[in-house]
């Protein structure tokens, strides 16, 4: 995770030098005045101001501060870069500046207060990423036990430089870099029965929880933990825009999945089905009657011409649209529906 460096703070600001001098390598970022001229017209939006004012205002708000020693340092260690940013207040006004008014400050303030789980980093990196830009929630929470392979990136966004490199480590670089200020909790085991209390209760407990896994057992076995903790649940399928959406968060009693999981007394006996034994345990819980005919024709021939059901990048990123507005309206009270719901590209354009 990225290091922070407070240079109004003496010993934090010997600390930055002495890093500094230490790592010649290190690619220094610092654009501290364009952001303060972005935070000076957000301020002033009934009226253009010329660069002769702008810079008056910029020296103003500054206060005699000299410029190096404003806001904050941010050090990225796995990227040998260190970029100066406004503190943490005047950092989220101005990335969140270009939301308003569809999303209010009230809305982004209270939204900040949240916490989201995600389960599976490879459809759920896109979600994690749509809903650290929109500024969905101040914590998230990512679990996968998995590392990326070179078939993952038709859908995965990373370079190939990190193959190898765990999913979830990925995802929350990303994430650092693009918003150092949001909290990212990692789990490189994935989400597992020994570790899914501290997942969903670490810190305070979720307040919606995105399950992108594969693991059946883990499928099951969340959606248990979040009915008792009444915890909403959103699920992108990634075939035909399915979306699944479980309020457990307003009715305790609601069925699993809508009543799709099988009754299984032992949830470890499914850890180790192969694809082939998955399915009729699956098909119900990811809409097989429904899905497009090629997805459907694609399980069939798993173990034959192809190793895994496919999945698209076009579709992963509709999801990853799909899951963020669904989070963001369940968590400002917007939304209140359970269901299973499609936004199906094939049907609405023809």
């Amino acid at each position: 995770m990225p290091v922070f460096y407070h240079p109004g703070d003496g010993d934090e600001k010997a600390a930055l030098l002495q890093l500094l001098r230490n790592n010649p390598r290190i690619r220094v970022y610092d654009e501290l005045y364009s952001q303060l001229r972005e935070l000076i017209k957000s301020l002033n939006p009934a009226r253009a101001l010329t660069p002769e004012e702008l810079t008056v205002a910029i020296e103003r708000h500054l206060n005699g501060t000299p410029p190096e020693d404003y806001g904050v340092w941010v050090y990225y260690p796995w990227a040998e870069k260190l970029v100066h940013l406004p503190g943490r207040e005047e950092f989220i006004a101005i990335r969140t500046s270009r939301n308003l008014h569809k999303i209010t400050r009230e809305e982004r303030d209270l939204l900040q207060q949240k916490k989201i789980g995600i389960i599976g980093l490879s459809v759920g990196q896109s979600i994690a990423l749509t809903l650290a830009m929109e500024r969905i929630g101040g914590e998230l929470r990512l679990a996968d036990f998995d590392t990326v392979e070179l078939s993952n990136m038709n859908r995965l966004r990373t370079g190939v430089f990190n193959l190898g490199m765990p999913k979830v480590i990925i995802a929350a670089r990303e994430i650092a870099e693009l918003d150092p200020f949001l909290t990212v909790k990692c789990f490189t085991d994935g989400a597992t029965e020994g570790n899914l209390d501290e997942f969903m209760t670490g810190g305070g407990k979720l307040d919606v929880l995105v399950e992108e896994c594969d693991g059946i057992d883990v499928k099951i076995l969340s959606r248990k933990k979040a009915k008792a903790m009444q915890v909403p649940v959103v699920m992108d399928t990634n075939d035909r825009g399915m979306l699944d959406i479980e309020r457990y968060d307003l009715d305790p009693s609601y069925p699993l999945l809508h009543g799709l999981i099988p009754d299984i007394a032992d949830l470890r006996s499914l850890k180790h089905l192969t694809n082939e034994e998955k399915i009729p345990i699956l098909g119900p819980m990811a809409g097989m009657a429904n899905m497009s005919p090629r997805m459907k024709y694609s399980l069939g021939e798993i173990g034959k011409t192809i190793t895994t059901w496919p999945q698209l990048a076009s579709s992963v990123m509709l999801g990853g649209a799909m899951v963020a507005d669904t989070c963001r309206r369940i968590l400002l009270g917007q939304l209140q529906a359970s269901g299973r719901y499609y936004v199906d590209f094939d049907e609405l354009i023809q």
